[in-house]
This record gives structure tokens, C-alpha cells and sequence, in this order.
């Protein structure tokens, strides 16, 4: 999957959507036969897929995490399961924020280690079943929706209010993983990040569809002590204009913005400019906190600008304080229902 999205993908379709349409609809043909046909394994426990509609930014892992919490304060043991892009670890592993860098299992799943047990495996088929080993009695999959070879007790797509879903064109012509339609029909409900317009057309036709449609936020986990500091801030995320428009809502003065790919792993030159250009203009750098692991347990100058950097925490809360627990809830009704499917009892 593509980690850094053209820009054109998030405006208005222009003449290069339309030179590579028929790329986008072999793509989108072939997206929409695996998601019909493709054969699931059933989990061993319930199983929640957090998804989203396009190429990354929507607030997938920060919406697992909530998850996590909900399950946990209902005496639930939650895993998480992942494929850890970005890392190069092709055996299941459960990640261990100690010793593992996001070279090794990704960024996102270290995120998620913080939380609750975490596995990244190729297979998510065979991650399920070792999380399941390992005492989780849920699992939530981080990403996964349109390609998974897992049965979905509720798939939760996420789509961000600013963004929605861009131009509407599939890959490569815009950031649409698989036709609208066919995401719609496998989706459980979705939730709108923010109280912007831009997925709100989408958001109607998924309650004409009968999906349920939750609303929630992401939220600064800060002290406003950025208020009237001149920053540098850097990001390598899939949507770093997010991130800087958080930034602008602490306070801070933002001087100067250095963007990079989505999971880029930073060189030693990289990171010396960074460090060496805020230091000359006296700017206080600031970044994500899925940055900040990527320099965790790294060599060089990486550990200098981890401790340089002020990182912003977000967590999502939903406009509905129960509505993750509800969705605990009604995973768990799903996941029995399927079993006495299975067994021949329903």
C-alpha cells in the first residue's frame, strides 16, 4: 500500500484522477473480489477490525486504543493485531516496547504495545490464533478491512471529517482502497472524526445503508505549555497537516514545518538538520508521538532529537462516552452468534 499519498489525491479530481482511471478500475475490480470472495478464517475470539476507506490518516490506531480501554474496563484481556508495516520481522512476534524498534515491528504497533498485548504477523490468520495463546479473549486488528483473510465480528471504518475521502477515485487515481459500495456492505458502522463537512456525504449514504454512524474527536493530551513558543514541527505521518493544525491549537507559533513519508525511518542527515536547524533559529521542535517511537532505541544523533522534541499526545473520545462499550458489546453478541453458527446451533 502506498505510504505517501500524491497530493491531488485530496482535492478535486483533476486530468491526472482521469489518466489513470483505468488502472484505478482494474484495481477496484480486483479490491472488490477479494473482499466477496475471499475465504475467512474464523478467530479463535471475538474480533473488531478498525478499518478506514482510503490510504491512512483517518485515526485508525488511536481509535483501536480507545477500543482497548473500553474492553478493559469491561475485565476484557484485549489484543492487538497488526502486520507492523514498516518493520521488517517476517515471524509472528509480540512486540515489547523495550526491546523491539519501529524498524523491527513498525511504528503503530509499538503505539499499541503501550496499550495492551500487541503481535505483528504477515499472517493475520496466524496472529489471531497466537494473541488468542498468549490469554487475549478480544482481539482489535488495527487496518485490514479490505484484505484480511479473518472473519470480522464488527468492522468499525473510520473516515476523517477534513479529508473524507479525498477526490473519490480509487488507487492509483485517488486514495480509495476498494469501491465505496463493497467497503459499505462488509462494514459494521463507521465513525466521523471530527465536525468537518467532507464525509458527511459518505456518512449519509451509510445510514441510508443501515450502518450504524458514531461521531468523535481527537483530543490534546496537553498541558498548553507550547502557548506562545516558537516551534519547528516535524512529522512523518500520513497526514502531517493534521498534526500541525494541532499544533496551532496549542498555542504554539509555528515558525517552520518539515513533513515526511508516512513510517519514514529518519537518516543521520535527516536528524541533524532538524536538531541543528531549530537549535540556530532558537524554535522548540515538536512532533507526534508516532514519530517519537521511531527514534527510540536508534544510534547516531536519534536519541539527541528524541530528547529535543516535545511530542503532542491525541487520544479519540467519542461524542458518545458509551459508545465504545457498545461496540465491546455488541462484538461480543456477533462472536457468539457466530460460534453457534458454526457449531449448528443457530
Amino acid at each position: 500500500m502506498v505510504s505517501e499519498a500524491p497530493p491531488f489525491w485530496w482535492t478535486k479530481a483533476d486530468w491526472r484522477a482521469y489518466v489513470l482511471w483505468p488502472f484505478s478500475w482494474v484495481y477496484g475490480r480486483v479490491a472488490a473480489i477479494r473482499m466477496d470472495r475471499a475465504r475467512r478464517a474464523m478467530p479463535p475470539v471475538p474480533l473488531i477490525c478498525v478499518g478506514n476507506f482510503t490510504v491512512g490518516g483517518a485515526g485508525k490506531t488511536p481509535t483501536a486504543i480507545a477500543l482497548a480501554q473500553a474492553a478493559k474496563a469491561r475485565g476484557l484481556k484485549p489484543g492487538f493485531l497488526s502486520r507492523g508495516y514498516g518493520g521488517s520481522l517476517d515471524v509472528t512476534t509480540i512486540v515489547d516496547p523495550a526491546h523491539h524498534r519501529a524498524r523491527d515491528v513498525g511504528d503503530e504497533p509499538l503505539l499499541l504495545a503501550r496499550e495492551a498485548l500487541t503481535v505483528v504477523c504477515r499472517r493475520r490468520v496466524d496472529g489471531a490464533r497466537r494473541l488468542a495463546a498468549e490469554g487475549a479473549d478480544i482481539i482489535i486488528m488495527d487496518d485490514g478491512f479490505q484484505s484480511a483473510r479473518l472473519t470480522f465480528d464488527f468492522a468499525l471504518l473510520v473516515i476523517d471529517s477534513i479529508r473524507g475521502i479525498g477526490n473519490g477515485h480509487l488507487v492509483p487515481s485517488g486514495p480509495v482502497r476498494a469501491p465505496i459500495a463493497d467497503q459499505l456492505r462488509h462494514a459494521t458502522a463507521l465513525l466521523k472524526i471530527g465536525h468537518g463537512p467532507a464525509a458527511d456525504r459518505l456518512i449519509r449514504r451509510a445510514a441510508r445503508a443501515g450502518k450504524a454512524v458514531f461521531v468523535g474527536d481527537t483530543v490534546r493530551l496537553d498541558d498548553q505549555s507550547l502557548s506562545g513558543v516558537k516551534v519547528l514541527a516535524w512529522a512523518g505521518i500520513a497526514d502531517p497537516e493534521k498534526f500541525y493544525r494541532t499544533v496551532r491549537d496549542t498555542g504554539a507559533i509555528v515558525e517552520e514545518t518539515r513533513s515526511f513519508p508516512d513510517h519514514h525511518h529518519f537518516s543521520e542527515d535527516e536528524i541533524a538538520d532538524l536538531i541543528d536547524h531549530a537549535e540556530s533559529r532558537g524554535y522548540t521542535l515538536v512532533t507526534t508521538a508516532k514519530d517519537m517511537v521511531r527514534l527510540e532505541l536508534g544510534h547516531g544523533r536519534a536519541a539527541e532529537l528524541a530528547a529535543k522534541s516535545r511530542v503532542i499526545e491525541i487520544e479519540v473520545r467519542f461524542d458518545d462516552p458509551l459508545a465504545p462499550a457498545k461496540i465491546i458489546e455488541a462484538t461480543l453478541v456477533a462472536a457468539r452468534a457466530r460460534k453457534l453458527h458454526a457449531t449448528g446451533r443457530l
